[in-house]
């Protein structure tokens, strides 16, 4: 298979080190734990690895605030440690994917350190430095995506330097040909170690408004993010970044992007851009943000969630561009909480969601419990969290008038740590991850939510998905089918089909804890459909039903059939 067609057909499995798997005892995963689990995620049918940094950090945002882009942290293992990994991943034919954080460095880089000692420092242009505005504070208003004024100020040279992030993660200026020279170097650096893919953190911020203007906020949310966000230069300095390493190291990319559009993602991941394999977007994850607001609560728009799927899966096939599918991640809560019922219908719920996601067209990403049924784990106190952005807004919600209790509520639903609590391997104290104390603590139903059972359960979720990963490799309709949506705005079902020349995929999914009856478009009849004519690829009940015109479905209950020719009225 060419380089062009393997990653289409692959999963991708996202593993968080920090909470992946502790050969120690010292509470935090490591790579040789990864190492000790790779056999799981080969039977899993996984192709990809995409490794969370790794790299020497003093961890204020879990490792995304770099300080040595080359070396190893301790806290990780060594750097034979990490060639052993990717021998061994290329072992059992699987890559790895490593990720890249260059919009910013940590402040301890050396970089950082060298810049501030003086403005006349070689290493000063590495990062954006400006003077106080006109009445002696911030440059501009931009605010931290993390709360607060997106500026700090360096008392030894009366500058500030710009921080998107935490306060500890200064803004690398890529208009300088320095700084990217660098960015290339590093990159080759970890492929001629044997990386096979990127994935690059909020890569699409990279270039920014030389203008640095204020915000009027004319355009919501008004927080600077409109002069940073796709900016002026970003798909030259992407290009580079191709020409340089991509291309000739054969490396698959995936670009996350913050606040994007459709019309960037095309652009950013259409082969004839020579930019990036497929993009990560998150207008589909914002579905419950009242007012685009992520720290107030409501309950998600379905019909926003189908809508947005759609308009990118349509959009993407017409511009040539390729989607990066995925629910969950490290900066997510579990889709399984936020979506379904994860109590009474937590298993139906969790293959839904799989199902629905799968039957898509991109490249799917499963992030590591997710194949599991891993839930939001149950939070009692504020001082079980470490997110540096939840516990930011923690503060910054009460400091604005909500109470202790309001505050927590929100908390507990949006924070980030929801995905970083250990993996549950067994039933073991700490659920197999560590023989010590676990720096985030381990969700109590690890007891009856662990990979160990789930292995043992012909009808598990991980089985699930391990026939879901299959069929994408077995079917090519999976990978080139058309994308049409099926369901008309029905308050309760997602259903869409993928069509090719001869066959065409049919996906109907109950998004609700009641029964329901879903009836297809009167332009879409099917005719005489018996087992010969069509196919029951996959389903989260005991009933294999039948594809009919009018279908009951079960609370949660989720189909994947394969038609051989479809009859459809003109």
């Amino acid at each position: 298979m060419t380089y062009q067609e393997w990653w289409r057909k692959s999963t991708i499995y996202q593993v968080y080190p920090k909470s992946f798997m502790d050969t120690t005892g010292n509470g935090v995963g490591d790579i040789r734990g990864l190492i000790d689990k790779l056999d799981y995620l080969k039977n899993l049918g996984i192709d990809m690895v995409w490794l969370q940094p790794v790299y020497v950090s003093p961890q204020n945002d879990n490792g995304y605030d770099v300080a040595d882009y080359c070396q190893i942290n301790p806290d990780y293992g060594t750097m034979e440690d990490f060639d052993e990994l990717v021998r061994e991943l290329k072992s059992r034919g699987m890559e790895l994917m490593l990720d890249i954080v260059v919009n910013h460095s940590s402040t301890e880089h050396r970089w950082f350190q060298e810049s501030r000692k003086s403005r006349d420092n070689p290493y000063r242009d590495y990062y954006i430095w400006k003077d106080p505005g006109p009445d002696g504070g911030y440059p501009n208003n931009w605010q931290s995506k993390f709360g607060g004024p997106a500026w700090q100020y360096d008392e030894t040279t009366g500058q500030y330097f710009l921080t998107l992030f935490d306060k500890t993660q200064a803004d690398l200026n890529w208009e300088n040909p320095k700084l990217r020279e660098e960015v290339i170097k590093l990159m080759t650096f970890w492929a001629e170690k044997g990386v096979r893919g990127f994935r690059l953190d909020v890569i699409n911020l990279i270039s920014k408004d030389q203008q640095f203007p204020d915000d009027d906020v004319s355009v919501l949310p008004g927080d600077g993010r409109r002069f940073y966000t796709d900016g002026p230069r970003v798909h030259e300095f992407i290009k580079e970044l191709n020409e340089k390493v991509f291309s000739p190291y054969q490396i698959v990319t995936v670009g996350e992007m913050s606040s994007t559009t459709l019309e960037n993602c095309i652009r950013y991941s259409n082969p004839s851009e020579h930019e990036f394999s497929m993009t990560f977007s998150f207008h589909h994850l914002k579905v419950d943000y009242p007012h685009g607001q992520k720290w107030e609560l409501m309950p998600y728009d379905f019909e926003q969630l189908k809508r947005l799927l759609s308009e990118w899966q349509v959009g993407m096939q017409q511009g040539g561009g390729w989607n990066a599918l995925f629910l969950n991640n490290h900066d997510q809560p579990r889709a399984l909480s936020r979506f379904t019922d994860d109590f009474q219908y937590r298993k139906e719920g969790a293959k839904l969601l799989a199902t629905t996601l799968h039957g898509l067209q991109g490249t799917p990403y499963v992030f590591q419990g997710e194949e599991i049924g891993m839930p939001n784990p149950q939070w009692n106190d504020i001082s079980e969290l470490r997110d540096i952005e939840s516990l930011n807004m923690y503060r910054i919600m009460q400091e604005n008038g909500k109470t202790r209790e309001e505050a927590f509520e929100i908390i507990k639903q949006r924070s980030r740590d929801n995905s970083r609590t250990p993996m549950q391997w067994n039933s073991d104290a700490q659920a197999g991850f560590t023989t010590g104390t676990p720096w985030i603590k381990v969700d109590e139903r690890y007891p009856e939510i662990n990979a160990e059972r789930e292995m043992n359960d012909p009808d598990s979720i991980f089985n699930h998905y391990k026939r879901l990963i299959s069929l994408r490799k077995e079917y090519p309709i999976l990978t080139e089918g058309i994308y049409h949506r099926l369901d008309e705005a029905h308050p309760q079902v997602f259903a869409y089909s993928r069509s090719s020349e001869n066959e065409t995929l049919v996906v109907v999914s109950n998004f609700s804890n009641e029964a329901v009856e879903f009836e297809f478009p009167q332009d879409f009849v099917l005719e005489q459909l018996d087992g010969r004519e069509h196919t029951l690829l996959i389903g989260n009940t005991e009933e294999k039903p039948a594809l009919r015109k009018l279908i009951s479905l079960s609370p949660f209950a989720s189909y994947m059939w394969l038609i051989h020719d479809l009859k459809k009225l003109n």
